[in-house]
């Protein structure tokens, strides 16, 4: 999914205040208070940068390069900041060479969800963190929709992947995907990562009542059932603490670089330019923000 040139800020968050404070409360309880290098992959306009202050050095990584203008706009020049166009499935990161790496609102447009997990797999160093989170295919509405259906709706929905106790992805509209806890789970667990903590978010996202519920009460109920209700698997997003568990060095890899063209890691920067050392691929700083995608 590119949101290039989209108004994401203006006109998705815009009444959403809910949201982003129970993810506020999700994030602070599982995200490691400190470190030496942060990347969040699909960072948009850097709405959750603020949280990432015990961190050396933070990387927000969008496809998007105008959300990251927007995200350096707002952010100012915060010497520890780093952004960067690139692609999740081609990562600009030399093996190991991240403590922490983060997906947040970002799994449910992503088409190929193994391949996603092992490039990132790669770049987290051993018992580095990897946190996520996705939108849940089995949340307490599309349960119960399900079970008050006709049989013949329901075979349909079984047909089309909307049947909640089915681990296949959900494609609801196009490049918009809801999951199976089990499905992801499954998936973690083949590259290595193993899930730590847990929390269940958002179980408020209902629109009247939202209209109704003062924001503030509903953010108060949804932090305190975050972990009650985590082993039900029923809130609308879900969110994994992982370890990368594979063998090796837990020590950080000092070259954070690896070229997206011919995957070195030998990687010369100069003030705004790179250039692999094995095939001269160049990839340059425009306003601040680098260009790193395969293509570029």
């Amino acid at each position: 999914m590119d949101y290039e040139g989209s108004r994401w800020r203006e006109e998705f968050w815009r009444g959403r205040e809910y949201e982003d404070a129970v993810e506020r409360i999700a994030l602070n309880a599982l995200l490691p208070p400190t470190g030496n290098r942060l990347v969040e992959i699909g960072a948009g306009f850097g709405r959750l940068a603020d949280l990432y202050r015990g961190y050396e050095q933070v990387i927000l990584l969008d496809y998007a390069r105008s959300m990251l203008k927007d995200a350096r706009e707002g952010l100012g020049n915060d010497p520890r900041l780093i952004f960067v166009a690139a692609d999740l499935y081609n990562l600009p990161f030399a093996d190991n060479a991240l403590d922490t790496a983060l997906t947040l609102r970002v799994l449910h447009h992503v088409a190929d969800i193994p391949n996603a997990f092992v490039e990132i797999a790669r770049a987290v160093r051993p018992h580095g963190t990897y946190l996520t989170d996705f939108a849940n295919k089995r949340h307490l509405k599309a349960l119960v929709k399900y079970h008050l259906g006709l049989s013949r709706a329901q075979s349909r929905e079984r047909a089309n992947g909307m049947d909640p106790y089915s681990l296949e992805p959900y494609e609801f509209m196009k490049l918009n995907f809801d999951y199976h806890p089990k499905y992801i789970q499954e998936n973690l667990a083949r590259v290595g990562f193993e899930i730590r903590n847990e929390r269940a978010v958002s179980t408020f996202r209902i629109g009247g009542l939202k209209r109704v519920v003062p924001t503030a009460l509903l953010v108060s109920m949804d932090g305190a059932l975050q972990q009650i209700t985590t082993p039900l698997k029923i809130a609308p997003s879900i969110f994994y603490k992982t370890e990368a568990v594979k063998n090796g060095d837990a020590r950080l890899n000092e070259n954070l670089w690896r070229c997206v063209k011919c995957h070195a890691e030998k990687i010369l920067v100069m003030r705004t330019v790179m250039q692999c050392e094995r095939c001269g691929a160049q990839f340059f700083q425009h306003e601040g923000i680098w260009e790193m995608k395969r293509d570029t």
